[in-house]
């Protein structure tokens, strides 16, 4: 546990902080990412928690391997089984694995924003609707706004505004063309993963339990989905440490 000594004291308290939540409030630059990554040595290298029990997310790629990088500087081997990545490719991996419990093939194919405008572009043509009136992309931000609020197409009906009117068509049959093809969007990974801690008692339970100790990097640009998440994740050891700035 030498590396603890490059600590300052109050990151040295936060990495030390066993049990129940803790809340890290930074400015950037102040090691924030520092934390979590000693936290997760700590807690394997003492013996508090078996690699798999460590769950951490941050929000990108990048992020989320620089991370994996530093606590295998730090721990070696041990790290491999650490459960570290961004919030959408934790989702990905627990669909991948428990989709048939909300009724989801585990073989789904993943759309990316290329795939997304190609299916908004085809339901416009479906539909009779002007891509000029309504472009694509910004069709495909506002359905993504209303899904991270958990809010579906009746948001948008009534309003008396005709592109809000069409942008509601669309998203509803943008919805069902991703189920009959047995495909999920990125906001999918997140609310079908919230459907199935919502819905599935035995995986909430599974999952509260495996994860005892929970990391959340960025946490103040966490959406309401990925809030809930947490908190079922986190609902039964209740060790759950956030850093945001």
């Amino acid at each position: 546990m030498d590396f603890l000594d490059k600590l300052n004291p109050e990151q040295r308290e936060a990495v030390l902080h066993l049990n129940g939540p803790l809340l890290i409030l930074a400015g950037a630059g102040s090691g924030k990412t520092r934390v979590i990554t000693y936290r997760i040595a700590y807690l394997i290298g003492d013996g508090h928690a078996e690699p798999d029990n460590v769950l951490a997310v941050t929000f990108t790629n990048k992020a989320a391997g620089e991370m994996r990088e530093r606590v295998e500087a730090l721990i070696g081997a041990d790290s491999k089984g650490v459960w570290l990545s961004t919030f959408h490719a934790l989702c990905a991996r627990l669909l991948r694995r428990e989709a048939p419990k909300i009724g989801l093939s585990r073989d789904f194919v993943i759309y990316d924003s290329s795939d997304q405008v190609a299916l908004v572009k085809q339901i416009e043509k479906e539909l009779g609707i002007d891509d000029k009136f309504v472009p694509p992309r910004q069709a495909l931000s506002r359905i993504s706004h209303l899904r991270n609020r958990m809010e579906g197409p009746d948001t948008l009906r009534g309003t008396y505004n005709i592109r809000d009117e069409q942008i509601a068509k669309i998203f509803e049959r943008y919805v069902t063309s991703l189920r009959d093809s047995n495909a999920l969007d990125f906001d999918d990974l997140l609310l079908k993963t919230v459907e199935l801690f919502e819905t599935s008692e035995q995986a909430r339970e599974f999952y509260a339990r495996k994860f005892r100790y929970v990391m959340i990097d960025e946490y103040q640009d966490t959406n309401r989905p990925q809030y809930m998440l947490i908190r079922r994740l986190a609902e039964i050891h209740r060790n759950l440490a956030v850093v945001g700035d």
